[in-house]
């Protein structure tokens, strides 16, 4: 049977290390911000081409606390994109800041540029860019515009460790960025965990105290109040070894979506995804645009084929959100690609045949 994701034949290649790993953890009782997440931090640092890492417990915390290291609250405003996970938003209503949505394009689904500059107010605090399934945002112009208006820019990278644009790499264009080892990412946990990047070291330092109760360098001595966000050693080894394997399970992603896209380019009715020039797409999703997303999804159900949406309805129309004031229109990209946006599988472990298979059925819905 198909699967949308293989997590069991990553964690084959990666076991028998991993067993060693956890056997030498229990054994030390070195559980929590001890060697193996100092390790991590410095190898994912390199990774990212970055000076800093700040090994966290989630996501959705990297976002958050990197709002209040940068003295982000209440009668700030945050601009962020309409179409993402809602933990972007909720980061932001956290430190009591308000999100102020602005409209995607409609074939990279990441924010559009050309709509935040009219966001902007003198609220304005920063803009979060989305490096949205395995693609980074128009970095070189967000940054541009930020420049411009004196605003931090904070990455949300949860979903493209390892995408590009020419030599920069994501979480290491802005003030800092932020990733999810969530189990279904490019790099994933057996659990929760994130991590912060950057390379100003007073941002390192705040990071470094409020993952930890705001403790100073000695022990039950805190200079602020602080969080209870830290990465733990089993997570940070499992990581670590997934890490060596990120290249190539990377590439593996970027040839299956070469060839959803070969395959599906005559195919009438489907939109598959733009990748800007100079721009390294790392494929944490592969999504389709179609016209007949309910006839597809009632085929790919009869034939056991595995798919989902990201996202079926945009931020601005979560309930979660409606304390915003936003409405139905306000944002139309974004409500149309949430109309007809279906992900199917790109996981690295897919073999040709599964591609080929997926492809002659959304033939046969659209052309047939």
């Amino acid at each position: 049977m198909m699967n949308f994701l293989d997590l069991d034949k990553q964690y084959l290649e990666i076991s028998k290390e991993f067993s060693q790993k956890l056997k030498a953890i229990m054994s030390k009782g070195d559980f929590i911000l001890g060697e193996e997440v100092r390790s991590f931090e410095r190898e994912f640092a390199k990774f990212c081409q970055t000076k800093y890492a700040v090994g966290l417990n989630s996501g959705t915390d990297a976002l958050f606390l990197s709002l209040k290291t940068l003295g982000i609250g209440p009668g700030d405003e945050v601009i962020i994109p309409a179409f993402t996970f809602i933990a972007t938003s909720f980061a932001v209503s956290f430190t009591g800041a308000k999100p102020v949505f602005v409209d995607i394009e409609g074939d990279t689904y990441t924010i559009n540029p050309k709509k935040i500059e009219k966001a902007i107010t003198k609220k304005t605090k920063a803009i979060i860019p989305v490096h949205l399934f395995g693609l980074c945002a128009n970095m070189p112009e967000i940054l541009r515009i930020a420049k411009r208006y004196n605003l931090w820019v904070i990455e949300d990278a949860a979903q493209s460790h390892g995408a590009r644009i020419k030599n920069r790499i994501a979480g290491s264009m802005g003030g800092t960025g932020c990733f999810s080892f969530y189990p279904t990412k490019n790099l994933s946990a057996c659990g929760d965990a994130g991590m912060v990047t950057t390379n100003s070291k007073k941002l390192y330092d705040k990071l470094l105290q409020l993952r930890d109760c705001g403790r100073s360098t000695k022990r039950y001595l805190h200079n602020i109040i602080g969080y209870n966000s830290r990465l733990d050693n089993v997570q940070a080894a499992f990581l670590r070894l997934k890490l060596r394997r990120l290249s190539k399970w990377n590439e593996a992603r970027i040839n299956n979506a070469k060839t959803y896209s070969r395959l599906l380019k005559e195919t009438s009715g489907i939109i598959t995804p733009r990748i800007p020039r100079d721009f390294k797409h790392v494929f944490h999703v592969y999504s389709i645009r179609t016209n007949k997303r309910g006839k597809l999804e009632k085929e790919f159900k009869k034939h056991k084929i595995p798919f989902t949406v990201f996202y079926p309805l945009p931020l601005h129309l979560q309930k979660a959100n409606s304390y915003l004031g936003y409405k139905r229109g306000d944002f139309p990209v974004a409500e149309r690609v949430c109309r007809d946006i279906l992900a199917l599988p790109v996981h690295p472990h897919m073999q040709k045949k599964d591609i080929v298979r997926i492809v002659s059925i959304i033939r046969k819905v659209h052309n047939g």
